[in-house]
């Protein structure tokens, strides 16, 4: 379960990267350089040093560049005979010694084009022993950077002094990787890039199928784990060279992304901190489990976790969402910037406006979650409350009592607040959970869980409460119908479709909002006109937002009708018609009546009174909520008898339709099933019920041991029993 939010390891703001492009980025077939590649790479370089960051580039490939040039000058001076002859092996160092100055020219020429000016830095090993050199070399590339210049690094192999610079890993750096590394230490660098042929550090060769990217190394598990393939046939090291150049980097406080120099825009999303490449870190360890939980041991966990909350009095119980309230409230600001980072990430991968409607955490949406943690920890206590009493014989006592389903499992899109309501119910209700969120909302998650974890004490332990972050891990989940109890998905129709036929776990939930204002020929106009924008427009991409407006046919000739529609559209709504309505009304027509907009549009069609508009409601709706706006209370009353929703309203808003809202202190979701439980689901739908039966040593022997009295008991409230010692 490893995939650690990368905005973790930009702690503070990125301003001095370096940049390291491998032989096998910069070099094309035949040893050629690779134009096009290296073009893009340096276009990407180019728009970070216009948007202010201190670029410094270290690149490998003037071996090789040096080597195809002089096999030509070789080949171009060779007479016929000379060619029959073996040819010598090229001086690696004079290969070093031409490949360098035509590597630079190329550079030059590139950003010259981009009005970027560079500068050629060729180090060696020994220079790196001179502390002069070392300040120098510090000051000199500072001096660059205030002037916008790029440097470009390379190791000097014409004059080092190294016998096998191909094989020598002595010294203070022994190729490009390894100096890109001490260069980003010595220089202070805040990120450095190593580009290479491949997306970043598989587990085994990456040709090998079985194979898998580690999306964080994290040295003590992976080390004894990762089987390297085959060295570049390029450059020096291949991975093995950069893995250790990048655990020195990173152990020494520098951020390190090996990704692919093939793929257009890696070194900006790098930037952004998207999920490209292998993330070295020295605090990785401390973000994911050195050790991988499977699935099973983390439901397994949260049940034992779960039976540790049960144990607790209901004052200490009450006490943890207190404290879970608190916790929230203390690190709003953190919450916030890490929510920022997901909407700006959304916005720029150009997700749908109602999906980032639904990702924004608004101000004041932190101090609302704490508001209804608290009142649900003020509510009574739900665990063991005493439903029915029942005297089965004389001196043997049967209660029906309330209690905890076991581990819940839900898997919710893009509302990262849904997080909190949802484990805020399971620890009022003493049930374990594993929480699957969007990926959109992935580091908003991440906070949210960490706060809540946090603040619940030891003697329950944070593993109550599990976040699931591979969406790879949703198939085994729904496998363990023997230690997970419920699942409820919170999202699109597909979601939740593709769960209920996946899993022989019970699934609670609705797959669609598709919720229906009626307005009655009877209605006040003011009033209609207030309840349509606000089911519409109060929140447009939740799912107890109005979706169709149904008007009674009278209302289109006393101008009712027309109010209603400038209300919506001066408020920038988009209509649809159904077949009356669009021809009437001059608008688009519906390509369906099931449809859930989710944003800024709704349909509109008449009806020939409050019996078409049921008859509609019960083909095209979904049974989420539906309401009636009239002053005829016999038409409302057939409204709200007859609807087979999950929830009905007679003159109020489909807003409405929300647990806090209904004083259940939070909601897991809005279930449209008819078993279990059904509408805004709180603290109540996540309990079943047991039996608890108190003798004094009664048997049944044949059932001639007793006389079955089945008497009904008055139940006391639990403050009573508690004053009468029962």
């Amino acid at each position: 379960m490893e995939e650690v939010d990368r905005s973790r390891a930009f702690a503070k703001d990125v301003r001095r990267i370096v940049v390291k492009v491998g032989t096998a980025v910069v070099t094309g077939k035949g040893g050629r350089l690779a134009l096009g590649r290296l073009g893009a790479i340096c276009e990407q370089l180019a728009e970070l040093n216009a948007d202010g960051f201190e670029v410094i580039l270290v690149s490998s490939g003037a071996v090789g560049l040096g080597r195809q040039r002089l096999r030509y000058r070789q080949l171009v001076n060779s007479s016929f005979a000379d060619l029959q002859k073996p040819q010598m092996e090229l001086d690696g160092k004079a290969c070093a010694g031409v490949g360098q100055s035509s590597l630079m020219a190329y550079y030059e020429a590139m950003f010259d084009q981009l009005d970027v000016t560079v500068a050629q830095m060729l180090v060696t090993d020994s220079s790196f022993r001179d502390k002069d050199f070392r300040k120098q070399l510090s000051e000199t590339v500072k001096s660059m950077m205030k002037m916008r210049v790029i440097p470009v690094f390379n190791e000097n192999d014409a004059i080092s002094t190294r016998r096998a610079p191909y094989k020598d890993a002595t010294g203070i750096f022994w190729d490009n990787d390894s100096l890109s590394a001490l260069l980003s230490l010595e220089l202070n660098a805040d990120l450095l890039i190593l580009l290479s042929d491949v997306e970043g550090l598989y587990t085994g060769p990456p040709s090998d199928p079985n194979s898998k990217l580690i999306h964080t190394y994290i040295k003590e598990k992976h080390q004894e784990e990762i089987t390297f393939g085959e060295k570049s046939k390029l450059g020096r090291g291949g991975m093995t060279a950069k893995v250790k150049a990048a655990v020195s980097a990173a152990s020494g406080g520098v951020p390190v992304i090996i990704t692919n120099g093939y793929a257009a825009e890696n070194i900006a999303k790098v930037i952004k901190g998207l999920r490209v490449g292998t993330l070295f870190h020295k605090d990785a360890h401390l973000w994911a489990p050195v050790v991988d939980t499977s699935s099973r041991d983390m439901a397994v966990a949260a049940r034992e976790s779960s039976r540790k909350l049960q144990a607790l009095s209901s004052e200490d119980r009450k006490k943890i969402l207190l404290g879970i309230a608190d916790a929230l409230e203390a690190n709003e600001k953190k919450i916030k910037a890490e929510n920022d980072v997901d909407v700006a990430v959304a916005q720029d991968a150009g997700y749908e406006e109602s999906l980032v409607a639904r990702l924004v955490m608004k101000p004041g949406k932190i101090s609302s979650l704490a508001a209804s943690i608290r009142q649900l920890a003020e509510m009574e206590d739900p665990i063991g409350r005493v439903l029915k009493k029942t005297q089965v014989a004389d001196g043997l006592i049967l209660e029906k009592t309330s209690s905890p389903l076991g581990v819940l499992l839900i898997v919710f899109e893009s509302r990262p607040d849904a997080l909190v309501q949802i484990a805020s119910l399971a620890i009022r209700s003493g049930n374990g959970l594993l929480l699957k969120g969007g990926k959109e909302a992935r580091r908003s998650n991440a906070i949210l869980h960490k706060v809540i974890t946090d603040a619940i004490p030891e003697t329950v332990g944070g593993k109550l409460i599990g976040l699931v972050t591979s969406r790879e891990e949703i198939p085994d989940l729904l496998k363990l119908d023997d230690v997970i109890d419920l699942v409820i998905p919170r999202g699109s129709n597909k979601l939740v479709s593709q769960i209920k036929n996946s899993t022989k776990i019970p699934v609670l939930g609705h797959a669609d909002g598709i919720c229906h204002v009626y307005v009655d020929k009877s209605c006040k106009v003011d009033m209609a006109k207030r309840l349509v924008s606000d089911a519409k427009l109060d929140y447009p991409a939740a799912c107890n937002a109005m979706e169709t407006l149904l008007v009674h046919k009278d209302l289109e000739q006393n101008g009712v009708l027309n109010e209603l529609i400038y209300a919506l559209q001066s408020n920038g709504v988009t209509l649809y018609g159904g077949p009356r309505a669009s021809t009437k009304l001059n608008i688009p027509e519906t390509k369906s009546f099931h449809h859930e907009y989710s944003s800024k549009a709704c349909t509109v069609e008449f009806v020939e009174d409050v019996h078409g508009a049921i008859d509609h409601i019960h083909q095209h709706g979904s049974s989420h909520t539906d309401c009636i706006v009239t002053e005829d209370n016999e038409v409302a009353e057939i409204f709200l008898r007859q609807v087979d929703s999950a929830a009905v309203f007679h003159n109020a808003s489909t807003r409405f339709s929300d647990g806090f809202r209904f004083g259940l202190g939070a909601e897991v979701g809005i279930s449209t099933s008819r078993i279990h439980a059904r509408g805004p689901v709180g603290v109540e739908g996540l309990l079943t019920t047991r039996w608890i039966m108190r003798g004094k040593g009664q048997v049944v022997d044949g059932d001639n041991g007793v006389v079955y009295t089945h008497k009904d008991l008055p139940v006391l409230k639990r403050t009573e029993a508690v004053e009468n010692g029962n």
